[in-house]
C-alpha cells in the first residue's frame, strides 16, 4: 500500500504562553499543501522478521529506529495487531523545515495501517497516539486547514479559504533549533484571534498575520528573511516564514517571475 504525505504551513504562529509540562501554547492555522513524501509498506512473510524502515530522497539525518514512522508502528502495536511490515519512505519534504514532514509521514502510515488491515480504530483513537509521537501529527490525521491552539494539538476544521491562489515554497537549507526558537521568543496573547484575521482580504495579511519566530530566526540566519522580502518584491500577496523555519512561502493570484536566487531556493510551487 502506498499513501503520499503532504507539507503544511502556518498561516500565523502566535505563541500564547508557557505550560507546566515544558511545552508551550500556541495559536495557529495549519494548511496542508504540496510537495508531498511516498510512503509505501508491504507486509513480511518471514517468521522472525522484524518491522523494517528503508529510506531515500532527502536525508532523514538520523537512524532508522529513531524515525518517526517507526515509532508510530511501535505506538500502534502496543494495543492493536498487525503483520510485520517493511517501509520504504521516499523523503520529498526537507526535514528541519517547519513543514511537519516527519509528523505527516508517522500520521499517514497510522491511518494507512488502520484502514489497509481494518483495525477499527477511531480517528479520535488515532489523534491521541499521534500526539505521543508529537504537537503537529493529529492535525495530518485528518489533514485539512484548521485553526489550533493548545501545543498544537486543540483543531478547529476550517474551510478550504485558500483554493484557487498559487504557493511557492522555498527552503534555503538552513537548520532551525525549534527548542532554541521558543527559548528566544516571549509569550504573549495577540489582540485578535487568527479566525477572525484571515477574514480579511488577503492583501491586508501582511500588516496583521505574524510568525513569531520571524525577529529571533532572521537575525540569526539573514537569508531568510531576505527570502521573504524578496517573495514580496515578486508580486506575493502574502508571504511568511512556516513554523519554526527554515522554509518561506509566498502567496499569488497567479504563477510569478522569480529571481534566479530565489529558483535555487524552490522545493514546491503549484495552485493550492
Amino acid at each position: 500500500m502506498i499513501v503520499f504525505p503532504t507539507a503544511k504551513i502556518n498561516l500565523g504562529l502566535r505563541i500564547t504562553g508557557k505550560r507546566n509540562d515544558g511545552y508551550h501554547d500556541i495559536e495557529t492555522i495549519f494548511y496542508p499543501v504540496g510537495p508531498y513524501d511516498a510512503l509505501e509498506f508491504v507486509t513480511s512473510d518471514k517468521p522472525g522478521d522484524k518491522d523494517i524502515l528503508i529510506t531515500t530522497g532527502i536525508s532523514t539525518g538520523c537512524d532508522p529506529e529513531e524515525n518517526l514512522v517507526i515509532k508510530a508502528l511501535r505506538k500502534l502495536r502496543e494495543n492493536h495487531s498487525f503483520p510485520v511490515l517493511k517501509v520504504h519512505l521516499h523523503k520529498v519534504i526537507p526535514v528541519g523545515a517547519g513543514l511537519g514532514g516527519g509528523s505527516s509521514d508517522s500520521s499517514f502510515l497510522l491511518k494507512a495501517i488502520n484502514r489497509r488491515f481494518e483495525l477499527n480504530i477511531s480517528e479520535q483513537e488515532l489523534r491521541d497516539i499521534s500526539l505521543e509521537l508529537g504537537s503537529d501529527c493529529p492535525f495530518f490525521i485528518d489533514g485539512v486547514p484548521a485553526f489550533a491552539t493548545g501545543r498544537g494539538e486543540l483543531l478547529k476544521p476550517l474551510t478550504q479559504f485558500l483554493s484557487g491562489f498559487y504557493i511557492v515554497l522555498l527552503n534555503p537549507g538552513v537548520s532551525i533549533s525549534t527548542k532554541e526558537a521558543y527559548q528566544n521568543c516571549t509569550p504573549g496573547q495577540p489582540s485578535e484571534s487568527l479566525v477572525v484575521l484571515i477574514t480579511h482580504s488577503i492583501t491586508e495579511w501582511r500588516q496583521l498575520i505574524l510568525n513569531d519566530f520571524e525577529d529571533f530566526v532572521f537575525k540569526k540566519h539573514s537569508i531568510i528573511g531576505e527570502i521573504k522580502e524578496e517573495l514580496y518584491n515578486s508580486g506575493a500577496l502574502f508571504s511568511l516564514m512556516s513554523g519554526s523555519g527554515s522554509s518561506v512561502y509566498g502567496i499569488y493570484h497567479d504563477k510569478p517571475q522569480l529571481s534566479q536566487r530565489l529558483g535555487s531556493h524552490m522545493i514546491f510551487e503549484g495552485f493550492i
